[in-house]
C-alpha cells in the first residue's frame, strides 16, 4: 500500500512540474514578440519555422530509423505550393495550407513507395538525388515558378483588431501552427501506427512477425515527412515573402539533418531546439569568422556531439545522472574513509551499537573428528567403560 501511495506521488509530482514548466514556456514565448526587437521577433519566427520542418524529418529518421538527406525538396516543394497560389491566383494565406500540406503528403507517399527496397546510405543517395536535382527543375519551369528570379508574394497582415505589429502578427500564427504540429507528431508516435513505426525502427524482422506491415508503414513515414516539411515551406513562403531556386540547395537538407541530430533524435523536444541550432549558429559561424563559416559550422556540431552525444534534448539527463554518480564519491571524499559494508547509506543516521555484553552468546562450534578421544590416547587408555565389570589386580 505504501508503494503504490508512493508511486500515485511520484506521478502527481512529475505531472505538477510538467504542467508549471509547460506554463512557464508558454508565458515566455506569448510575451517574447513584445520584448524584443521586431529581427530578433523574426529570429524567433524561423526557428519556429524550422521546428515545424524538423518534426517532419524526427518522425522519419528518430521514429522510424530511415536517413534521408532529400528533406529540403519536400520544403521547397510546400513553399513553391504557397507562393503560385498567392502569386497566380491571388488566394488567401490560410487557403494556401491545407493544399500544400495535401500536395507534399502525396508527393511523399509516391516517393515512400520506391525507397521501400532500399536502406541506409543507398536510400540516403536516393533522397539526396532529388535534393540536388529539383532546384534545376525550378528554374526551368519559368512560367510557373518565375525561373532564376524567383516568386515574391504579399507577407501576412495583421487584422486592424489584433493591435498588432506585422511582425508580431506572423509570429503568432506561426507560433499556433508550430503547437499544431508539434501536438499532431506527439499523439501520432502514441498511437497505433506510431508503436507499430517504432517496432519497424528497433526490428523490422521482429516487427514484422508480430504483424506488422513493413510496406505499410514504411511509405506513410515518408508521407508524414514530407507533409510536415511542405507546412513548413508554406509558412516560411508567409514569413520571408519571397522563394527562389537556390534557397533550396541541398545544402539545406543536410543543414536540417545536422539540426535534428543536434537537437535530439527521438525527442519530442528536440526539434525545437534543433530549430534554434539552425537558425542561429550559422549567424555565430559567420561572425565569428568571415572567410570561413563553415568550418566554424563543423566545429560547432563536433563540439556539441561531444559533450552532448544524445542531442541537446538529452543534455539535462545526462547532467543529472552525471550528479548523482558524483555525490557519494564526494560523501566518500568529504570523510576521508570508504564506507564499510552493512554500514548506513551517506545522510541516515547509523544504527546505535550493540556491545558485547548485550550480545546473545553463540553457540560452540562442534569439535572435528581430530578432537575426539582414541584408545591411542594415554589419557584414556585407563578409562573403564561403564557397565563393565571391577577389574582384579591381576587384571
Amino acid at each position: 500500500m505504501s508503494t503504490m501511495a508512493a508511486t500515485l506521488g511520484t506521478d502527481r509530482a512529475r505531472r505538477l512540474r510538467a504542467a508549471l514548466t509547460l506554463l512557464l514556456a508558454a508565458a515566455v514565448t506569448v510575451g517574447a514578440p513584445f520584448y524584443f526587437a521586431p529581427f530578433q521577433v523574426f529570429q524567433l519566427t524561423m526557428v519556429l519555422v524550422y521546428a515545424v520542418a524538423l518534426s517532419g524529418l524526427n518522425l522519419l529518421v528518430g521514429f522510424g530509423g530511415q536517413i534521408s538527406l532529400g528533406h529540403g525538396a519536400f520544403f521547397a516543394a510546400g513553399a513553391y505550393t504557397a507562393a503560385v497560389m498567392l502569386d497566380r491566383w491571388d488566394t488567401g494565406h490560410l487557403a494556401t495550407l491545407p493544399v500544400a500540406a495535401a500536395g507534399c503528403f502525396l508527393l511523399g507517399l509516391g516517393f515512400g513507395v520506391p525507397a521501400l527496397r532500399l536502406r541506409g546510405l543507398y536510400l540516403a543517395l536516393v533522397t539526396l538525388s532529388f535534393a540536388v536535382f529539383l532546384p534545376p527543375l525550378l528554374k526551368r519551369l519559368e512560367p510557373v515558378t518565375g525561373g532564376s528570379m524567383g516568386l515574391t508574394v504579399d507577407k501576412l497582415q495583421p487584422p486592424v483588431w489584433s493591435g498588432l505589429a506585422e511582425d508580431q502578427w506572423t509570429y503568432f500564427v506561426v507560433l499556433a501552427v508550430t503547437a499544431v504540429v508539434l501536438l499532431l507528431a506527439r499523439n501520432l508516435m502514441r498511437s497505433r501506427a506510431g508503436r507499430a513505426l517504432l517496432a519497424v525502427r528497433d526490428n523490422e524482422t521482429a516487427a514484422e512477425v508480430m504483424g506488422v506491415r513493413l510496406s505499410l508503414h514504411k511509405t506513410l513515414a515518408f508521407a508524414w515527412s514530407a507533409m510536415f516539411a511542405g507546412v513548413a515551406g508554406c509558412v516560411y513562403t508567409w514569413v520571408i515573402g519571397f522563394v527562389s531556386p537556390d534557397s533550396f540547395g541541398f545544402v539545406l537538407s543536410i543543414t536540417l539533418l545536422a539540426g535534428l541530430v543536434v537537437g535530439g533524435l527521438g525527442s519530442l523536444y528536440g526539434p525545437l531546439l534543433g530549430g534554434a541550432f539552425v537558425m542561429y549558429v550559422p549567424s555565430v559561424a559567420q561572425d565569428v569568422s568571415e572567410a570561413a563559416p563553415g568550418v566554424v559550422f563543423g566545429l560547432l556540431i563536433i563540439i556539441v556531439m561531444f559533450v552532448a552525444p544524445t542531442g541537446l534534448a538529452g543534455l539535462p539527463g545526462r547532467v543529472l545522472g552525471a550528479v548523482t554518480r558524483r555525490l557519494p564519491r564526494t560523501a566518500t571524499t568529504a570523510t576521508g574513509r570508504t564506507p564499510e559494508a552493512g554500514s548506513a547509506p551517506a545522510g541516515e543516521p547509523n544504527p546505535s551499537p550493540v556491545s558485547a555484553a548485550d550480545e546473545e552468546p553463540q553457540p560452540q562450534a562442534h569439535p572435528g573428528p581430530s578432537a575426539t578421544p582414541t584408545p591411542a590416547d594415554p589419557a584414556v587408555v585407563d578409562v573403564q567403560p561403564v557397565g563393565a565389570p571391577p577389574r582384579t589386580e591381576k587384571e
